[in-house]
């Protein structure tokens, strides 16, 4: 016997299966659009001209409730995003960073261990460093299903990335998945967003402030502090704009500041 919260798991994945099917199709699409476009423009002018088509993350779903419930997905790299490379490797992978973010809901950290997950923590120094962070807001709130605050993007839509992608790391850290397909991700969890495929990981991130049963594929990589998860709590209790379940939050967050530092 199936219960209903069983059901709506259920229900959610499927919903975002077809999700990132349209997502993928679309991707497909534009990488051909993308050439043709370079090729009519080669044609037109004899000088060096470089065309493309930037494909955003827009859900068609964007206004259901809650069967919303899976992280918003980052956008699929356009095709010169593809082909920037990450950042180079300066860390130390032996060591422990600790990401602090001063935001308009209060101060929230999370550590990080380089040991498991190089190439995000790696990546993180990197756009902290630049500065990538300071100004964003965490776009999405998700209350039902699944709960976690996003953020990450400098588009504070949904649509924003660094211009490269990282691969997947410590996706077997959370155990091996259930008949549904799940692991749990504790509360206090910091793990990326991505395209819905694997190593299509950016700039945006999500806060755990409650367990969540999701796929392993999104990469775990860091853990709140007991004071930053009160205050990501805090935002998910005053709720979603309008009242939906998945939305911009009610208590808007921005972040002012973003430092990662050695632990």
């Amino acid at each position: 016997m199936v219960s209903s919260d069983q059901r709506r798991r259920q229900l959610a994945r499927e919903k975002f299966e077809r999700q990132q099917q349209r997502r993928e199709e679309a991707r497909r699409r534009t990488r051909r659009l993308t050439v043709v476009i370079a090729s009519a423009l080669a044609v037109v002018a004899v000088v060096g001209v470089t065309a493309f088509v930037s494909l955003g993350g827009d859900d068609k779903d964007k206004n259901d409730t809650a069967s919303s419930t899976s992280p918003s997905p980052s956008p699929s790299p356009s095709a010169s995003e593809s082909s920037a490379p990450e950042p180079a490797m300066k860390i130390d992978k032996k060591s422990k960073y600790t990401m602090s973010l001063k935001t308009s809901q209060g101060d929230i950290a999370f550590t990080m261990d380089a040991a498991k997950t190089p190439h995000t923590t790696n990546s993180f120094k990197s756009l902290a460093d630049k500065g990538f962070f300071d100004g964003t807001k965490c776009h999405r709130l998700t209350t039902q299903g699944i709960f976690v605050l996003q953020c990450g993007d400098p588009k504070g839509d949904g649509t924003g990335g660094p211009g490269y992608t990282i691969p997947d790391e410590n996706l077997t850290a959370l155990g091996k998945a259930g008949k549904d397909g799940t692991v749990t991700y504790p509360a206090g969890t910091v793990a990326m967003a991505n395209t819905g495929q694997a190593h299509t990981g950016g700039s945006q991130f999500f806060l755990v402030y409650k367990d969540s049963k999701l796929p392993p594929s999104y990469t775990p990589f860091g853990t709140m502090d007991a004071a930053s998860l009160k205050a990501v709590k805090a935002v998910g209790t005053a709720g979603v704009t309008g009242g939906a379940a998945d939305g911009a939050p009610k208590k808007a967050v921005t972040i002012s500041k973003a430092a990662v530092d050695k632990a």
